[in-house]
C-alpha cells in the first residue's frame, strides 16, 4: 500500500479560499487528472480541456478515488465522496488587481497551489533540477532520473508532463522526504516558462538545446531562445544556469542567466566548454564517454545510442556535479538505461527470413531531433541490417518556413545512407519530392493510409526508423508493425 502523501488538512491549507465537502475515506496517496489511469488513493483534479472533467467526477470516485477537486458550482452527484471546493469567484472579488492572473478553470488553480506547497515543504537539503530545450528535454530528464535513483531518493516528472497542468501535477506528487527530483519544462509561446520554472524554483536549470520549432508564434530563433531562457528566472539564488556552449544562442542565454545572478556552466564537445567530452566514441549500440569537468575526468558508459544524446549526457553530468551527486555512483545508471517508446526505443522482430529492426522515433519532431535521428539510423551496421528505412511525417509549428525545412533534411537523408523513404503530411512531402525517385516507397496525406504500404514493403534485414511530429499520428504504424509481428517478437 502506498504512504500518504497528503492530508486534507495540508491541501486546504495549500489552496487559499478552498474549503471541505466531507472527508477522505482512504488516505491520499497521488493526484490524477484522467479517470482512466486513476488509482486508488489518487486525488482527481477536474480539470477544463478538451472536455470539463467534472463531467468525470462521479467516476472518479468508482475507481477509488480518496478526494475530488471541484469548482465550487459542481452539484455533488449519488455516488461522490469528499469534495475539495476551489472558490476563484470569492477570491476574484477579495483581490480584483490579481484577476488576470487566475486562470478559468478553479481546480487547475487548487493544483497549481498544491505544487507550490509540495516545493516549499521539501528539505533545505533537497536538490531539484529544471529542464528545457527545443529537443531532448524528456531524454534529459530520464538520464538524471537513473543517475539520482543511484544517489539518493527521488521524483521525476512522468512522460512530458511539462506545460502548464503537468508541472503542478508532477509537483503536487512529490513526496515531502524527495532528496532529489527533477521536472521537464516546456512551452510554445513566450511567458509560459516563467510561471513553471517560479513554481519549481530549481537548483538547477538547463537548457539541452535551441532549434527552430515552434517557429509559427516567434519571429525568429533568438526569440525562442530567450524564452527557453525564461527557466533561469525560478533559479533559487546562486542556482547553477547549464547551457550548451557551441550553440549559437550560448552568449545571448549566459547574459539572461547572469541577469539572475546564476552560476553558469557551459557543456558540449568542444573543448571550450566547462564540462566537454575529452574522448567520445560512438558506437551502433551506444557510446564511451571520458568527461573532463573542473579539474577531474569521469568515464561512462551510455547505453543510448546517437551524438546528441552524447551531448546531453554532458548536461546530465554538469547537474549531477552541481548538485553535489557523487559523479562515480550516479553515472553507472547510464550504461542500464534504454531509450523510452516514441524516443528512440528499439524492437527486434522476427520475420520470415530473419529480422526486422524498428527504432521508434515517433513522439515529436522538429529539424534539430528528425536530423538526430537519421544521424543514428545511418550508424545501424549494414551487416546484420542492410537495408535502411526511413518513415518520416510533418514537423509541426514551423510557421511559413516549413516547406524549405521540410525540403533542407535531404543532406541528412543522403548521408544517413537512407535506401527507402516512406512521407506522410503536405509538408514532407517537399523533402519527399527532394529525393532521388530511386529511394521513394510511397507517400500519403494521412499516416493511416502510409502504414499498409510500409508494412508490405518490410523484409528481413530492414531497419526502419519512424519519425514525426506526434500531431501526425504516425505512432500508428509503430502499434501497426507490434501488432502484425508482435507475436514473434525476437528481442526489445
Amino acid at each position: 500500500m502506498a504512504d500518504e502523501l497528503w492530508t486534507m488538512d495540508d491541501l486546504l491549507a495549500a489552496v487559499p479560499f478552498a474549503s471541505a465537502d466531507g472527508r477522505p475515506d482512504r488516505a491520499i496517496t497521488g493526484f490524477s487528472i484522467d479517470t482512466r489511469s486513476l488509482q486508488p488513493g489518487d486525488v482527481f483534479i477536474a480539470l477544463k480541456d478538451q472536455r470539463d472533467a467534472h463531467e468525470f467526477v462521479t467516476n472518479a470516485f468508482r475507481e477509488g478515488a480518496s478526494l475530488a477537486i471541484v469548482n465550487d458550482t459542481y452539484e455533488r452527484r449519488p455516488g461522490d465522496g469528499a469534495l475539495m471546493r476551489c472558490k476563484l469567484d470569492a477570491l476574484r472579488k477579495e483581490f480584483p488587481d490579481y484577476h488576470e492572473k487566475l486562470p478559468d478553470c478553479d481546480a487547475l488553480w487548487a493544483l497549481q497551489k498544491i505544487g507550490a506547497a509540495a516545493r516549499n515543504r521539501l528539505a533545505p537539503g533537497a536538490r531539484v533540477v529544471a529542464v528545457t530545450g527545443s529537443a531532448g528535454k524528456t531524454g534529459t530528464k530520464e538520464m538524471l532520473r537513473g543517475c539520482m535513483l543511484r544517489v539518493g531518493t527521488m521524483h521525476a516528472s512522468e512522460k512530458s508532463y511539462n506545460n502548464h497542468w503537468g508541472v503542478p501535477l508532477s509537483l503536487a506528487r512529490m513526496p515531502a522526504d524527495t532528496e532529489f527530483a527533477v521536472f521537464e519544462i516546456g512551452m510554445n509561446h513566450a511567458g509560459e516558462i516563467t510561471p513553471l520554472t517560479e513554481m519549481v524554483r530549481p537548483h538547477v536549470a538547463i537548457i539541452t538545446t535551441v532549434e527552430a520549432v515552434h517557429l509559427e508564434h516567434f519571429r525568429g530563433v533568438e526569440e525562442i531562445a530567450d524564452a527557453k531562457a525564461e527557466i533561469f528566472r525560478g533559479l533559487v539564488s546562486g542556482g547553477a544556469a547549464i547551457v550548451k556552449r557551441d550553440s549559437p544562442h550560448f552568449d545571448r542565454q549566459r547574459v539572461r542567466a547572469e541577469i539572475e545572478a546564476a552560476r553558469v556552466v557551459s557543456f558540449g564537445l568542444t573543448n571550450t566548454a566547462d564540462v566537454f567530452a575529452e574522448t567520445l566514441n560512438l558506437g551502433e549500440d551506444g557510446t564511451d564517454i571520458t568527461v573532463r569537468i573542473g579539474g577531474k575526468r569521469v568515464s561512462y558508459r551510455l547505453a543510448m545510442p546517437g551524438r546528441h544524446i552524447a551531448e546531453n549526457s554532458l548536461a546530465v553530468v554538469a547537474a549531477l556535479d552541481a548538485i553535489g551527486a557523487d559523479l562515480d555512483i550516479a553515472l553507472t545508471a547510464l550504461a542500464d538505461l534504454a531509450p523510452p517508446p516514441g524516443r528512440g526505443a528499439r524492437t527486434v522482430f522476427a520475420v520470415p527470413g530473419g529480422e526486422v529492426l524498428l527504432i521508434d522515433e515517433s513522439y515529436n519532431a522538429n529539424p534539430a531531433s528528425m536530423r538526430a535521428a537519421l544521424g543514428t539510423l545511418g550508424t545501424v551496421s549494414r551487416a546484420k541490417f542492410p537495408r535502411r528505412i526511413a518513415v518520416l511525417g510533418d514537423m509541426l509549428e514551423l510557421g511559413p518556413d516549413a516547406p524549405a525545412l521540410h525540403c533542407s533534411l535531404k543532406d541528412a537523408v543522403d548521408e544517413a545512407g537512407v535506401d527507402v523513404i516512406f512521407a506522410c503530411g503536405p509538408d514532407m512531402r517537399n523533402l519527399y519530392d527532394a529525393v532521388p525517385e530511386g529511394i521513394r516507397g510511397g507517400y500519403d496525406k494521412a499516416a493511416a493510409q502510409l502504414s499498409d504500404k510500409v508494412l508490405g514493403a518490410l523484409r528481413a534485414g530492414d531497419v526502419v526508423m519512424v519519425k514525426a511530429s506526434n500531431g501526425t499520428r504516425l505512432g500508428q504504424l509503430v502499434d501497426a508493425l507490434k501488432a502484425k509481428f508482435g507475436k514473434d517478437l525476437a528481442a526489445g
